[in-house]
C-alpha cells in the first residue's frame, strides 16, 4: 500500500474522530449542567484517573503512555468547555472589562510618579520616556516606590523588572505580587556604563569605584583589570553623587552620561559593560488596572497544582490558542517544599475573547492566579 492510500485511511479515521469528539462535547455540556445543579466542581480527578486506567489496562507501556497524553489533553478541553457552559464568576474578568471601558485612549503625558534613587538614575530616564511632563518623587528603595503608590502619594511608580544580562529583578516581582499592583506600561532602556571621576582624574589614579551591584557585575572585566576597591551603592546616580561630593581625588563611579553632566564629572572611559546587548526593562505600575488601546503584552503570576504534568497542561492551553510565550520563570514558594510560583509574559491581548475566557478559567482552577496587566512594550 502506497503513502497516498495510507493517508486516505488516516483521513477517514480523522473524520470519525471529529464526529465522536463533537458528540463527547455535547455530553460534556449535559455533564456541566448536572454538576452546576448539584453544586459539584468541574474537576473530578478520580473520574479522569478511572478512565485512563480502564483504557490502558490491556495496553503495553508505550501505547499506554500515548493514550494517557491524548486523554489528558481531551480532559483539559472538556473541562474548559464545561467551564464555559457554567460561566463561573470571575473577579479578574470583571476588572478587565471595567478597565477596558474606563481607561482613556491615550497614556497620560503628565502625572506624579515615584522613582527609586535620585536625579539621573536610570528610573528617571525610563520615566521621562514614558511621560512627557512627569512630576517625579524620589525614594530610597523599591519598597518606598510601592508605598508611595499604595498610599496615593503618587499615581504611578517606575520599577526595573528585568535585565537582558542578569535576568529578572525578583524583588520587584515579589513586591508587586504582595501588594497587588498592575503593570500599565513598559519600556526597554539600553544601558551604557561610563567611568566617571572629577575633572583631571586619570584612570591610573583611581583607587575606589562606587556603583550599583548590577552595574558592577555588568562591568566586571574592567574592574578586574583596575585593581580597585569596589563599593556597592543603592544605584548608579547615587554613586556619581558620592564622587562629586567627595574630596578624595582617587574615587570614581560607574554611572551614566547623564550623571556626568548632572554632577559635573569627567568621563574617564565609556561603554564599560562586558556585553553591548545590555537592556533593562522598566515597568510603570498602578494600583488601578488600566489597559490602553493596542496593549498586547500580558504578564501573569500563578501557582500550579503540585502534580506531574501540571505545567504541560497549562502550556497546552496557551498552544491551543496560538499564544506566543516570551517569558517563563519559576520561583520557590517560601515554606513550601518543592512548590513554585510561575511568572509568564505573553504576546497577546485581552481583546481576544478566547484569551479572556482562558484567564477566567485559570482564576477558578488555580490555587493562586494574578493577572499583572495588559500593556504596551516600547
Amino acid at each position: 500500500m502506497d503513502l497516498k492510500d495510507l493517508r486516505v485511511q488516516i483521513d477517514g479515521i480523522d473524520d470519525q474522530l471529529v464526529e465522536l469528539f463533537k458528540k463527547r462535547l455535547d455530553i460534556a455540556t449535559e455533564v456541566a449542567r448536572a454538576k452546576e445543579a448539584q453544586g459539584l466542581p468541574i474537576l473530578n480527578s478520580a473520574r479522569e484517573r478511572e478512565i485512563v486506567n480502564r483504557l490502558t489496562q490491556e495496553l503495553d507501556d508505550e501505547m499506554a503512555g500515548y493514550v494517557k497524553i491524548l486523554y489528558t489533553t481531551l480532559f483539559d478541553l472538556s473541562r474548559a468547555h464545561q467551564a464555559e457552559c457554567m460561566k463561573k464568576h470571575s473577579v479578574i474578568g470583571e476588572k478587565i472589562e471595567k478597565a477596558l471601558k474606563e481607561t482613556p485612549e491615550l497614556f497620560p503625558k503628565s502625572a506624579t510618579v515615584a522613582c527609586q534613587g535620585i536625579e539621573g538614575a536610570n528610573s528617571t530616564i525610563a520615566c521621562e520616556k514614558m511621560f512627557a511632563r512627569p512630576s517625579i518623587l524620589y525614594f530610597n528603595n523599591f519598597e518606598g516606590v510601592i508605598a508611595a503608590v499604595e498610599k496615593g502619594l503618587c499615581q504611578y511608580g517606575i520599577l526595573p523588572i528585568e535585565n537582558s544580562l542578569h535576568g529578572s529583578v525578583i524583588e520587584n516581582y515579589d513586591l508587586m505580587n504582595k501588594h497587588h499592583f498592575y503593570i500599565v506600561n513598559s519600556i526597554k532602556i539600553k544601558i551604557n556604563h561610563f567611568l566617571l571621576a572629577k575633572p583631571g582624574t586619570k584612570k591610573e589614579d583611581i583607587k575606589v569605584v562606587y556603583s550599583h551591584e548590577q552595574a558592577i557585575g555588568q562591568c566586571s572585566e574592567l574592574l578586574k583589570s583596575m585593581n580597585v576597591e569596589v563599593i556597592p551603592c543603592e544605584n548608579t546616580a547615587i554613586a556619581a553623587k558620592k564622587v562629586a561630593e567627595s574630596n578624595d581625588p582617587g574615587v570614581a563611579a560607574i554611572s551614566s552620561r547623564q550623571c556626568a553632566e548632572l554632577y559635573n564629572l569627567s568621563i574617564v572611559e565609556e561603554n564599560l559593560q562586558n556585553n553591548e546587548n545590555n537592556y533593562t526593562k522598566f515597568v510603570c505600575i498602578s494600583k488601578k488596572l488600566e489597559i490602553y488601546p493596542g496593549a498586547k503584552k500580558i504578564s501573569l503570576m500563578l501557582t500550579l497544582p503540585h502534580k506531574p504534568g501540571a505545567l504541560y497542561e497549562l502550556m497546552a492551553k496557551f498552544t491551543a490558542l496560538g499564544i506566543n510565550l516570551t517569558k517563563l520563570e519559576s520561583r520557590p514558594i517560601p515554606n513550601r517544599d518543592f512548590e513554585f510560583m510561575f511568572y509568564f509574559d505573553l504576546d497577546v491581548s485581552v481583546y481576544d475573547k478566547a484569551v479572556f475566557n482562558l484567564f477566567s478559567q485559570l482564576e477558578n482552577g488555580m490555587e493562586s492566579f494574578e493577572f499583572m496587566g495588559c500593556y504596551n512594550e516600547n
